[in-house]
C-alpha cells in the first residue's frame, strides 16, 4: 500500500483528544433512572489533560442492589449537586473531544436523556465504544470476555475497576490505549479510520484507499471506473478526497457499493467551483454514462405531462412527450393521473373515454357514467358553452392563473369530517395536498425555465460569493469571488464565457427536470440573491403556491 502522507490521514490519533467517562446510575433505564456519579479523564497522545469526578444527587432513593454493586449510598449523595448543575460542567469539560466509554450506548443514552430533560441541545459528539472496538480487534481466544475488568487485566491497567465512575474511567483509558496500539499495527492511524474500522471491512477494500490519494480537498464530481474503463458510479462531494476515501472504510455499508468498489480500478474527478455546479455535473454525467451502480437520475427526461386531447370536449391525457401547451412535469405517471382526476373533479371536466356527439347533445348518459366511473358530469349532460367554462377553469388552475376551483374540494373535507367520515376525509386531504404540491413544483419550474438569463449569488460562508449563470433552467456557468475580490468583474467574466443555451419547444424550454429542480432549490435557499435577470422571475398570485399553507398543514396531520 505504501506509507500515507499526513494530509491523507485525516485527524491523527495522537492529536485527537479523548474524553473517557463512566456513569453510575440508579438503574438501567435512561428515561426513568438517574445518574449518581460521573467520572471522566481527558487524554491526548497518551497524556492525561484533566480529570472530572463528582457524585450526583439523583433525587430519589438508590436501590439496595445498586448500593451493593457500587457502594454509593443515599447518605453519600444527599449533599451532592443535582444533575442540572453537574451536566453543564461536564459538557464543558468534554467539549471538543471524542467521548469514549465502555458500553458507550448505555452511558450516552443517559447523557442524551439528561440533556433532553434539562432542555440542553445534544452536542452530537463523535463517540467510541471500547466494547465494540475490543470485539473488533481481539479474538475470542485472546479475550473470551469483554468486561472492563477482564480487559483491564489483559492490558495491565494501572487502575483496577471497582464500579466507581472515576476508577472505571481510568481503567478504560488504559484499555483504550492498548486497543489503539493494536489497530495502529493494522494501518489505522487517524480518527476517521478508527471510526470506520469498527464495522467489518475487508483488507482488499481497505487497500484500495490509495485510489483517493490524488483527489483534492474541493467540491466536485467523482467517477469510479471499472476494468474496461466503463463508468461504474458517479457521485458528488463537498470534499472529494474525504468522500471517496469513505468508500474504502467500513462506513460504507451498502452491499451494492461495496461490490462496485471491488470492481473499481481508477477514480476520475472533475473539480467544481461550488457544490451546486458539482450537483449539476453529476446529473449530466449520470445521464451521459448511465452507470450500472447509480439508481437515481439515470433518465432526467423521464417525466410525465398532462395534455388536453384534441376533440370537441377535451379530456386531460397523461403523456410522456409533451407539446408546447402541455402541463407539468410530474415525477411519475401515478401523480399525473391523480392530478388529472382531482382537476376533473374540481372543474367539471369529463374523465370518461366515451366520445360524446358534438354540440353537447342532451341525450342518454354515456356508458361510463352509468357504471359510476365518471368523476364529474361529462359533456353529454351540459351545453357546449358550459363545458367550455370547465375547460377554461382547468387551464387556469394548471397555468396558475386562478386556483379558486380547488376551493370546494378543500371545503368538502370539513363536510366529511362533520359527518364523521374521517377515513374518506383523510384520503381526500392527502390526495389534494399531493396534487397541489406537484402543481406548485411544476409551475415554479416553468416560471424559472422561461427566463432567458438569470445570475444569482450565494454567500460562501467566509465573506465571499458563489455565482451561477442560469439560462432557460440550465446551468450555463459557475464561479466564485473569494473574500476581498470584487464580485461584479467576476460576474461579467462568467457571462462572457457562459454556455449558449437554445430554448426547446416543450414547456420547460428543453431543460432537464432534475437539473432545473436542483437550480430552483438553490435559488430558493436562504441567502441567495439575484444579481441580474433578463425578465422578472415570478409566479401568478393564483398559482398553486398560494396553497402552501394548506399543504403544510395536511402533511403535518398525516
Amino acid at each position: 500500500m505504501g506509507q500515507l502522507s499526513f494530509d491523507e490521514l485525516g485527524t491523527p490519533l495522537r492529536e485527537t483528544t479523548f474524553c473517557v467517562f463512566d456513569l453510575e446510575t440508579t438503574g438501567g433505564a435512561a428515561g426513568t433512572d438517574a445518574i449518581t456519579e460521573i467520572g471522566a479523564v481527558k487524554v491526548r497522545g497518551g497524556e492525561v489533560l484533566g480529570e472530572f469526578a463528582t457524585l450526583v444527587d439523583p433525587g430519589r432513593g438508590i436501590p439496595p442492589q445498586v448500593v451493593a454493586l457500587t457502594g454509593i449510598t443515599d447518605a453519600m449523595v444527599c449533599q451532592a449537586p443535582r444533575i442540572d448543575v453537574v451536566l453543564p460542567a461536564f459538557l464543558e469539560f468534554a467539549e471538543g473531544s471524542v467521548l469514549v466509554a465502555h458500553n458507550a450506548q448505555f452511558d450516552l443514552g443517559f447523557l442524551r436523556a439528561c440533556c433532553a430533560a434539562q432542555e440542553y441541545p445534544w452536542p452530537k459528539p463523535a463517540s467510541l465504544c471500547t466494547v465494540r472496538l475490543a470485539r473488533r480487534v481481539l479474538s475470542p481466544a485472546e479475550a473470551p470476555s469483554c468486561k472492563l475488568s477482564a480487559l483491564a487485566s489483559l492490558f495491565g491497567a494501572a487502575t483496577e475497576p471497582d464500579h466507581r465512575a472515576l476508577s472505571d474511567a481510568r481503567a478504560t483509558v488504559d484499555v483504550l490505549h492498548g486497543l489503539l496500539e493494536r489497530v495502529g499495527n493494522l494501518g489505522v492511524q487517524s480518527l476517521e479510520e478508527l471510526l470506520g474500522y469498527l464495522p467489518k471491512v475487508t483488507e482488499k477494500q481497505r487497500r484500495k484507499r490509495t485510489l483517493a490519494r490524488d483527489l483534492p480537498h474541493a467540491p466536485g464530481v467523482y467517477l469510479f471506473r471499472g476494468p474496461g474503463e466503463e463508468v461504474l458510479y458517479v457521485g458528488t462531494a463537498r470534499d472529494l478526497r474525504n468522500r471517496v476515501r469513505q468508500y474504502f472504510t467500513a462506513s460504507e455499508t451498502r452491499a451494492r457499493l461495496r461490490e462496485m468498489v471491488a470492481l473499481a480500478k481508477r477514480v476520475d474527478w472533475v473539480e467544481c467551483a461550488h457544490p451546486l455546479e458539482a450537483r449539476v455535473r453529476e446529473l449530466r454525467l449520470i445521464t451521459a454514462h448511465k452507470p450500472a451502480y447509480n439508481r437515481r437520475s439515470r433518465n432526467q427526461h423521464g417525466a410525465w405531462w398532462l395534455t388536453f386531447t384534441e376533440e370537441a370536449f377535451p379530456r386531460l391525457s397523461v403523456v410522456r412527450r409533451p407539446r408546447a401547451d402541455s402541463f407539468g412535469p410530474f415525477p411519475s405517471r401515478a401523480k399525473a393521473e391523480t392530478a388529472a382526476t382531482v382537476l376533473a373533479e374540481a372543474t367539471g371536466l369529463r374523465t370518461c373515454t366515451t366520445r360524446i356527439p358534438a354540440r353537447g347533445a342532451h341525450g342518454s348518459p354515456c356508458a361510463a357514467f352509468e357504471l359510476g366511473r365518471c368523476a364529474a358530469p361529462c359533456a353529454g349532460h351540459e351545453s357546449t358553452e358550459r363545458y367550455r367554462e370547465h375547460h377554461l377553469a382547468c387551464r387556469a388552475v394548471l397555468r396558475g392563473a386562478d386556483s379558486s376551483a380547488l376551493g370546494p374540494l378543500a371545503a368538502r373535507l370539513g363536510e366529511l369530517a362533520e359527518a364523521r367520515r374521517f377515513e374518506e376525509a383523510a384520503t381526500r386531504r392527502d390526495r389534494l395536498a399531493s396534487v397541489l404540491a406537484a402543481l406548485d413544483s411544476a409551475q415554479r419550474l416553468v416560471a424559472l425555465t422561461a427566463i432567458e438569463e438569470l445570475v444569482a449569488a450565494a454567500p460562501d460562508g467566509s465573506g465571499g460569493w458563489e455565482f451561477a449563470v442560469i439560462r432557460h433552467g440550465r446551468l450555463a456557468n459557475a464561479g466564485t469571488a473569494p473574500r476581498g475580490v470584487a464580485p461584479m468583474p467576476v460576474v461579467e467574466a462568467l457571462l462572457a464565457s457562459a454556455e449558449t443555451v437554445l430554448a426547446g419547444a416543450d414547456p420547460l424550454h428543453g431543460a432537464p427536470r432534475e437539473e432545473a429542480l436542483a437550480l430552483l432549490g438553490w435559488l430558493e435557499s436562504d441567502g441567495v440573491r439575484l444579481v441580474r435577470t433578463s425578465r422578472p422571475w415570478c409566479s401568478p398570485s393564483g398559482a398553486a403556491g398560494s396553497w402552501r399553507g394548506f399543504v403544510t398543514k395536511a402533511r403535518a396531520a398525516h
